[in-house]
C-alpha cells in the first residue's frame, strides 16, 4: 500500500472556540473520479487504544497512533477491486480486519454495481501495511452486499451479508438471503451457510437486509436483520455452525427499513446489534438500535435490550428526546466493552424546520435503561439529494474514549468528520438553553 497523503490535525486547530466537543476533518478530497469520501466506518485497536482506523468510500484509509490528534491518509488497494460498504474490525490481538464490496470489472465508477463477493484484508501493525485479502460468497452471477463483521476473543472471525439473486430485479421468483461464514484468524472462511427465509430482490423492505451480527463473551452468536416490517433474530450455540431452525421476530419495524428522508439520496433504518461484553452485571445483554419512520415526516431512533439471549425483549424505547416532528436518521450503536455503557451516534433536525442536519450522540450508563442526548457537531450542514451521501455512519469506544466518526455536506461536497469525547465529559455535559427551533432561511 503507497501512502500518498499525509494529514496533521490539531485538536486545538480543528475546533471552534464555542464547541463543546472539537470536531476534526478527515478529508474533503475527491479521487480522480470525482467521488467525495462517504459511509465512514471506525474500529480502535484494542490492544494498542491510542491505534484507531477509519474507512470510508470510495478507497480511502486513515489512521493514528496517538488517540487522534494526528492522522495519515492512505489508499486501499486489492487484487478484486474495491467498492463500497467499509467495514473495519479490531481482534484483541490487535490485528485489524478491513471488509469491503468487490469491484470486479473496475466499471462501477460508471455503471451498475457489480458486487460479485466481499474482500476481507488483515493488517498487524496497526494499518500500516495489509496483506493481499481473501474473500467470501463468490456465487455468480449473484450479488453479494451489506456485509457486516465480529471477533470474539478466541480470535474468530464472524460475517454476514444479504446476497440477492439479481439485484434491484422485480421478478418473480428472483430471491434475497442472509448468509454467515466463520474464519479463525481471517486466512480461510467456511462455506456460507443460509440464515434467513428468502425476500425478494427489489432493494425494499420485502428485500431481507441488515445482517448485522453480535458476539458473546462466550462465544455465542447473533444476527439481526429486516424484513417486511418485523425485525428478525437467528443465533447459534456452538460458534456460528447450527443455528435456530425458525428466526425470532423481535418487534415490527412501523414503515419497514426503506423510508425516504428530505436531503437524503438513499436512507434506511436497518437495525444495529451489540452484545455487552463487559465484566458487569449485564454480560451477555443484547441491544438492539434502529430507525422508523412510524408517523409521515418524522423519522426516530428505537431501542430494545434483551437479557435472556433473545428470547424476549423490553418495549420499544424512544431515544431522540425531542418533540415529535422532526427526523433523527442512520443510527449506529457501540458498546464499551470496559464499562458497559451504550454509546449511539445518529444524525438529527430537531432545531431546524428546514433540512439543515446535526449530529447527535445518545449514550446510556444504566445498561439501556435510559439515555441523555447530546449534540456533538459543531455546526449544521444541508445534504442535497443529488449528491451521493451513503447510508451510514459509525461509532466505536474503549475505556471511557467514545469516537463517532460522520459524514457531512457542504455546498454539494461531501467530508468524513471525527470527535475524540472522554466520557467524563458527557457525565458532566450541560447542554445550552433550548431556544426552538430555527426558523427556516
Amino acid at each position: 500500500m503507497r501512502v500518498f497523503l499525509v494529514i496533521l490535525f490539531s485538536t486545538l486547530n480543528c475546533a471552534l472556540t464555542f464547541g463543546q466537543f472539537k470536531n476534526i476533518l478527515l478529508d474533503s478530497v475527491a479521487n480522480k473520479e470525482g467521488r467525495y469520501p462517504i459511509e465512514p466506518a471506525i474500529a480502535i485497536n484494542f490492544k494498542t487504544p491510542d491505534n484507531v482506523l477509519v474507512a470510508a468510500f470510495p478507497d480511502h484509509l486513515y489512521s493514528t497512533l496517538d488517540g487522534g490528534l494526528t492522522w495519515k491518509k492512505s489508499k486501499s488497494r486489492s487484487a478484486f477491486g474495491v467498492w463500497d460498504n467499509p467495514v473495519l474490525i479490531s481482534d484483541f490481538s490487535g490485528n485489524f480486519f478491513y471488509l469491503h464490496h468487490s469491484d470486479p470489472t473496475g466499471k462501477n465508477w460508471a455503471s451498475d454495481d457489480i458486487l460479485d463477493r466481499i474482500v476481507i484484508k488483515k493488517s498487524k501493525d496497526g494499518g500500516a501495511t495489509w496483506d493481499g485479502g481473501t474473500s467470501i460468497g463468490y456465487n455468480p452471477p449473484k450479488d453479494q452486499f451489506q456485509h457486516s463483521a465480529i471477533t470474539d476473543r478466541k480470535g474468530n472471525i464472524g460475517v454476514s451479508w444479504t446476497e440477492v439473486d439479481k439485484y434491484g430485479s422485480t421478478e418473480e421468483g428472483c430471491e434475497s438471503r442472509i448468509l454467515f461464514s466463520k474464519s479463525s484468524g481471517g486466512s480461510k472462511w467456511s462455506k456460507p451457510i443460509v440464515i434467513s427465509k428468502p425476500g425478494d430482490c427489489r432493494d425494499d423492505d420485502d428485500t431481507v437486509k441488515g445482517a448485522v451480527p453480535a458476539v458473546a463473551g462466550d462465544g455465542k452468536l447473533f444476527i439481526a436483520w429486516s424484513y417486511d416490517g418485523v425485525i428478525y433474530i437467528d443465533r447459534s450455540f456452538d460458534g456460528g455452525t447450527t443455528w435456530l431452525t425458525n428466526d425470532i421476530a423481535i418487534t415490527e419495524q412501523v414503515g419497514g427499513w426503506n423510508f425516504s428522508v428530505p436531503g437524503i439520496k438513499k436512507a434506511n433504518g436497518l437495525p444495529t446489534l451489540m452484545c455487552d461484553n463487559s465484566k458487569g452485571r449485564f454480560n451477555g445483554a443484547l441491544y438492539l438500535l434502529w430507525a422508523e419512520e412510524s408517523v409521515a415526516n418524522d423519522t426516530d431512533i428505537y431501542f430494545m435490550r434483551s437479557l435472556n439471549f433473545g428470547d424476549n425483549w423490553t418495549q420499544p424505547m424512544r431515544i431522540n428526546d425531542d418533540e415529535p416532528g422532526s427526523h433523527q436518521f442512520m443510527p449506529a450503536m457501540t458498546v464499551d466493552h470496559v464499562s458497559g455503557h451504550i454509546y449511539t451516534v445518529y444524525y438529527d433536525r430537531r432545531e431546524h424546520e428546514d433540512d439543515q442536519t446535526d449530529v447527535y450522540l445518545a449514550y446510556s450508563i444504566d445498561n439501556g435503561a435510559t439515555f441523555k442526548n447530546v449534540k456533538i457537531s459543531d455546526k449544521p450542514f444541508i445534504p442535497s439529494a443529488d449528491v451521493p451521501f451513503g447510508n451510514k455512519i459509525s461509532i466505536a469506544a474503549h475505556n471511557g474514549i467514545i469516537m463517532p466518526v460522520w459524514t457531512r455536506m457542504d455546498n454539494g461536497k461531501t467530508s468524513i468528520w471525527t470527535s475524540i469525547i472522554k466520557h467524563e465529559d458527557l457525565v458532566g455535559y450541560k447542554p445550552e438553553p433550548k431556544t426552538g427551533k430555527k426558523k427556516k432561511k
